[in-house]
């Protein structure tokens, strides 16, 4: 059972770790005892007493603080050795100099279900639950990591110069935080440690409390990310089965227009697939033009690699022996009733992953809505739609959110590889599909959405190499404590605590997305701009109030930063725009776009080596002002052709030349109206989507996207893995 050590036991164990800095104390026996030591320590002293049983002292009166001479102390010791009680195991009163500071933080370890120990560190004292300012680290971490937990504390005014005290010594809290992850990694029976308050005296954090609890039942029970890790559980080949097979049979093809079966079997064909396409239907009917037989074992051996199955439960497994026995290697499984459905539904799911590891199949399912791949053309799902090619890949729990992702696409331009959902994920979740997206050439970000976390290792060994491979958005649901438990209801999924997903998320490079437009957002930036060489943005463009809102959004983003125009570049631009420009950062033409105007300051902008990257404001306006007259009374007389087709023309050019540009530099350049959605036809954005690129809604949005590329290389800049 685990227990608490007391505070001289605790202070013991942590002696190991050196850099977790603890005040000096003496255990005294008497008051005699106490009086010596703090001849030793030096006045004023707090007194504590100390027992086996004696964890939370201050609730039962038996601390006495700012003890100032012998006399004082002495009753001190006496009134606290009195009030011990003889189940409290009363080993002494421990004497040890009081620390002055008017900041107090916490750190510790605490153990997470799913993620194992786990590094914490937030404000202390009255503000501890007010403000619940925390961060949080999966064991074991780096310097680097330590650094980034004291970065992430939103009360940033408390760790700089504060009311004549010193700054917090940073690299004194980094080696606390890193010797914490030391001794959890050395002390598997840990369960908790925690040093509260930290004060900060001179700057230097300093604990005078700290108490350590161990479960030594089951040394090895701890699930630490740190721990060996398995490999892949799933081989490449079983993927590609899945994603780009030779064949194809939908098992349960059905007649009827409203069944899975035949809604899966239209998909397929309607898509293009280039493959082999067989059916099973128990009457042998003819579906949608194929010939479909009452059984799997009736096709040609090796005439396919995936089974798509829609047929009623107690099918199920006879359709699997028969598919594994004709070579297929992977198996989508549509049909639903199992895990999320209860006790029974558990059971008979976990039977269906053992055959399944028999046969030697990948399973994806039940309960899944189905997979596309568009390298084969391939769209084996039950719903719609099916979306343009392109190289973002999608991995969800949630089928519906695989079709969210899927519709943005389409509306967008911006195309998907590769989507999958995984259903109640029962042989296979995720973070298996991740890894192979991490390997996929046709994927050059992945999407996740995840909910249940029920094995810590696996997931934070796998999405650490996921993200290390290539940029990973990922998506959580069961963020709050009412999302948890709908997490649960949808799909029987474990939820963690988010801090230390979110910690994680931070320490191994993944891109958390607030919510799915921003994970879709994200993912699309990543997918179609280069990243960032630093966090300087300019924003130029043609609409005032929208430039202000965006400088707003750039100045409050953590990881971006406004550029300041540099004399040589605005001298420049002094030359192409009228004297009423804004000669500042935002860029406002001040209407001096002509023809040639906007692409030369694009151009200047983002050449420019003190610039990182460039938001580009106000495409469309005329365009749109070209639709009303395009669908007036008037046109095409009275010269409004002309100027329809001068402004769609522009519009559209600008939209290309922001394209080449951001190649040209290699720098993000990032387009934003909100014609992107009012007028989805207008010139601009359409060319943009014809560029292959997001054009973002808002000004706020593009920020949000790009402020995601900076993170991203940032923490690739600090591990030095840039390239």
């Amino acid at each position: 059972m685990p227990h608490t050590l007391s505070e001289v036991e605790s202070r013991n164990a942590l002696a190991a770790e050196p850099s977790i800095a603890l005040v000096d104390a003496v255990l005294a026996s008497d008051p005699d005892g106490a009086v010596a030591a703090a001849a030793g320590l030096g006045y004023p002293v707090v007194a504590k007493l100390c027992g086996d049983a004696i964890a939370h002292k201050s609730e039962r009166g038996l601390v006495r603080l700012g003890i100032g001479d012998d006399d004082e102390l002495r009753v001190a010791v006496g009134e606290l050795l009195a009030a011990g009680r003889p189940e409290d195991g009363v080993s002494g009163v421990l004497i040890a100099p009081a620390v002055a500071g008017r900041r107090e933080l916490i750190a510790g370890l605490a153990t997470d279900p799913a993620f194992g120990h786990t590094v914490l560190l937030g404000v202390g004292g009255v503000l501890a639950e007010a403000i619940a300012d925390i961060a949080a680290r999966v064991v074991p971490i780096t310097e680097v990591d330590a650094a980034e937990m004291i970065e992430q504390l939103d009360s940033q005014a408390l760790l700089g110069a504060f009311r004549g005290e010193p700054a917090v010594d940073r690299a004194s809290l980094v080696a606390t935080l890193v010797g914490l992850s030391r001794f959890a990694e050395a002390h598997p029976e840990v369960v908790s440690v925690d040093l509260n308050p930290l004060i900060v005296a001179d700057g230097r954090p300093i604990a005078v409390d700290a108490l350590v609890e161990i479960d030594d039942t089951d040394p090895g029970r701890s699930p630490d990310a740190s721990a060996a890790p398995t490999g892949p559980r799933h081989d490449a080949a079983a993927f590609r089965a899945l994603f780009d097979p030779a064949g194809v049979v939908v098992a349960g093809a059905s007649t009827h227009p409203g069944k899975f079966g035949f809604v899966s079997l239209h998909n397929l064909i309607t898509s293009g697939y280039r493959g082999r396409i067989g059916a099973t239907n128990r009457e042998g009917a003819r579906v949608l033009g194929i010939d479909t037989v009452p059984s799997v074992a009736e096709l040609e051996p090796g005439s396919a690699d995936l089974v798509f199955v829609c047929t009623p439960k107690a099918a199920v497994p006879g359709v699997l022996r028969d598919a594994a026995a004709i070579g297929v290697r992977a198996a989508f499984l549509a049909s639903a009733g199992y895990g999320e459905s209860g006790e029974d539904g558990r059971a008979e799911q976990a039977a269906l992953v053992e055959l399944c590891d028999e046969l030697g199949l990948l399973l994806i399912g039940p309960n899944g809505q189905g997979v596309v791949s568009t390298p084969s053309s391939l769209c084996a799902q039950i719903v719609a739609p099916y979306p343009p090619a392109g190289h973002v890949s999608v991995v969800s729990q949630s089928g519906n959110l695989v079709s969210s992702f899927l519709n943005w696409s389409c509306s967008t331009g911006v195309g998907i590889a590769r989507a999958v959902s995984a259903g109640n994920a029962a042989a296979t979740d995720v973070v298996d599909v991740l890894e192979f997206l991490a390997v996929d050439p046709a994927t050059r970000v992945s999407l996740a959405y995840i909910e249940g976390l029920a094995d810590g290792r696996h997931v934070a060994r796998g999405l650490r190499s996921a993200a290390a491979a290539k940029p990973l958005v990922v998506l959580k649901g069961g963020a709050t404590e009412g999302g948890a438990r709908a997490a649960a209801s949808h799909t029987g999924s474990l939820a963690t605590d988010d801090a230390t997903f979110d910690g994680l998320c931070r320490q191994v490079g993944i891109t958390r997305a607030s919510g799915a437009e921003d994970a879709f957002d994200a993912a699309a930036t990543f997918a179609t701009q280069p990243l960032p060489r630093g966090p300087s943005v300019a924003i130029v463009t043609t609409v005032g109030g929208w430039g202000v809102l965006a400088a707003d959004a750039v100045t409050r983003h953590p990881d971006l930063e406004l550029a300041v125009l540099p004399e040589d570049l605005r001298a420049s631009l002094d030359e192409l725009l009228p004297p009423r420009w804004s000669r500042n950062n935002p860029i406002d033409l001040a209407g001096g776009e002509t023809r040639d105007t906007v692409p030369a300051v694009l151009e200047l902008v983002a050449a420019h080596d003190d610039v990182d990257a460039v938001i580009f404001l106000g495409l469309g306006i005329q365009s749109n002002q070209a639709r009303l007259l395009r669908e007036g009374g008037f046109y095409p007389d009275h010269g409004t052709e002309r100027i329809v087709a001068y402004h769609e023309r522009q519009d559209a050019r600008f939209a290309e030349a922001a394209a080449a540009i951001s190649v040209s530099t290699g720098k993000p350049l990032l387009t934003a109206t909100e014609l992107a959605v009012a007028f989805p036809d207008n010139a601009g954005p359409a060319a943009v989507r014809a560029s292959g690129r997001l054009c973002y809604p808002s000004a706020e949005r593009a920020v949000a996207a790009l402020g995601h590329l900076a993170r991203r290389q940032r923490f690739l800049q600090r591990r030095g893995l840039d390239t």
